[in-house]
């Protein structure tokens, strides 16, 4: 039985391409599993954020888990502060994630890019400027990988616009590879994605309309049309998602779009929109994805006392 890993492997070895359709490959055995998804930790020395983190961990350790998904936003905050601040969230992150004590896949939020505020004074052709830091850290900022017979994709919604800001989108070149990546599967192979800016959600519902409107599309996945697109004909089991610190899901042409609530809660100041501090649990077995959420106990201070 020829996996599409070895495949994939084989063709490298002998420098030989080829078109070849998925059904090719072998699918490996599907095993149930639980996974973590936890997002928005938003660490800073201040507010008993790194406290709060800590907690977070050291109960998501006590879970049975294979492995954890970071939704993103490691850190704030990273787009307007000093290098030098910002090079200090990231190791206080790194310290504090050490009490996981899990595998940790990472996911890019908008707080992890580098310096692209002028108010950070990074010029932008500072080497850490941008995504750079973030990859040097974590690895490439859009991957996959397989798990027990289960594809995950994480992707990259930041994108970084001309005047020195972010919004929501799923670039050209990720675009192409997502394609890639989902043509090479085995047919009816369970996929699961993590992103962090939302591809689907009805946060603009639960809100008042803002007095004043963004230059940019920062809520959700501006291009997200084109992504669900692509997943069209494959069988994903959901999407889990991060940003808006809020517990929701929304099922879209047979997908459930997952967010989730933010191990910050209300960025350490109390509850999200009456989401409390907490993480989701996540559950596979069956061809279906089950989530629960967990919270852990942390009680906001007072920012007028700190």
């Amino acid at each position: 039985m020829t996996t599409r890993r070895q495949f994939l492997t084989l063709l490298g070895a002998t420098g030989i391409s080829a078109a070849v359709t998925p059904s090719v490959f072998a699918a490996p055995p599907v095993e149930s599993f639980t996974f973590l998804f936890l997002t928005d930790a938003h660490i800073q020395p201040e507010l008993n954020a790194a406290i709060g983190t800590d907690m977070a961990f050291k109960k998501a350790r006590t879970i049975k888990a294979d492995f954890a998904i970071n939704g993103g936003d490691h850190v704030f905050d990273s787009l307007a502060v000093p290098t030098q601040r910002a090079l200090a969230l990231y190791d206080l992150y790194g310290k504090t994630e050490q009490d996981l004590g899990l595998k940790v896949y990472h996911t890019l939020g908008n707080h992890d890019v580098l310096g692209i505020y002028p108010a950070s004074g990074t010029s932008p052709t500072d080497p850490l400027y941008g995504k750079k830091h973030y990859e040097d850290r974590f690895g490439k900022a859009y991957y996959s990988f397989d798990h027990k017979g289960h594809h995950f994709i994480v992707l990259d919604s930041i994108g970084i616009t001309d005047d020195r800001a972010y919004e929501g989108r799923i670039d050209a070149t990720q675009l192409q590879w997502l394609a890639a990546d989902l043509a090479a599967l085995p047919t009816g192979t369970p996929i699961i994605v993590s992103v962090h800016i939302p591809l689907v959600t009805a946060f603009d519902s639960y809100v008042p309309t803002p007095s004043t409107v963004s230059p940019h599309h920062g809520l959700s996945v501006i291009n997200s049309a084109e992504v669900i697109h692509l997943f069209e004909g494959h069988n994903v089991l959901g999407v889990l998602q991060g940003h808006t610190h809020i517990n929701e899901r929304v099922d879209w042409k047979g997908v459930p779009y997952i967010t989730s609530g933010a191990v910050s809660g209300n960025w350490w100041q109390g509850t999200r929109m009456g989401t409390p501090e907490g993480f989701t649990v996540v559950s596979v077995a069956n061809n279906k994805l089950t989530t629960h959420y967990e919270t852990y106990g942390f009680k906001a201070v007072n920012p007028k006392n700190t």
